[in-house]
């Protein structure tokens, strides 16, 4: 297995980077990134140097919560032109398939195409914000907060913190 040159590891990087594999290609200078990509990503030297290079996978709550954003209310109007063939064969690259799941050709020769489901998004979102992701820090910052005696309560009227204790944080204009 021969090593990959330096235009390749550099579609390698790229394609790291958002796993778009003709974005990659052309970032990383070829002539046809749509051919290059798909040449590319079949040598198993190159797919080898794409996972020793790729940090692990993280699970980054933004890029869960936009991925998830982008199947409840992203479009489907691309998958449908590519169902009733109003797109040519050169133009597939261009198409947003974000929210297709699968797409199949029976043996009748027609093409089936099945999407994420928008309601299991949307249920994924609701937990999302339900649990408070937007701030890891709020539920420590109410931990400490709720250990600190109130006055008049905990110590029977000595003022040992003369701030009134929220469960939000002080809100700052």
């Amino acid at each position: 297995m021969k090593k990959p040159n330096r235009k390749e590891m550099l579609f390698c990087l790229y394609y790291i980077q958002d796993r778009n594999g003709r974005a990659a290609a052309a970032n990383a200078g070829y002539a046809d990134p749509a051919q290059a990509a798909v040449r590319l990503l079949k040598r198993p030297e190159i797919r080898k140097a794409i996972a020793e290079n790729a940090p692990a996978p993280s699970a980054d709550p933004a890029e869960i919560l936009a991925g998830y954003r982008k199947l409840a209310f992203g479009s489907g109007a691309d998958a449908l032109k590519l169902l009733f063939g109003s797109v040519p064969p050169d133009a597939f690259d261009t198409l947003d398939l974000f929210n297709v799941a699968e797409i199949k050709r029976p043996k009748d020769g027609a093409l089936e195409i099945k999407f994420f489901d928008r309601l299991k998004a949307l249920e994924h979102l609701q937990q999302f914000s339900d649990t408070d992701q937007t701030d890891p820090a709020l539920p420590l910052y109410r931990a400490l907060m709720r250990s600190v005696p109130q006055p008049g309560k905990d110590t029977g009227g000595d003022a040992l913190c003369p701030y009134p204790i929220s469960d939000d944080f002080p809100q700052s204009n």
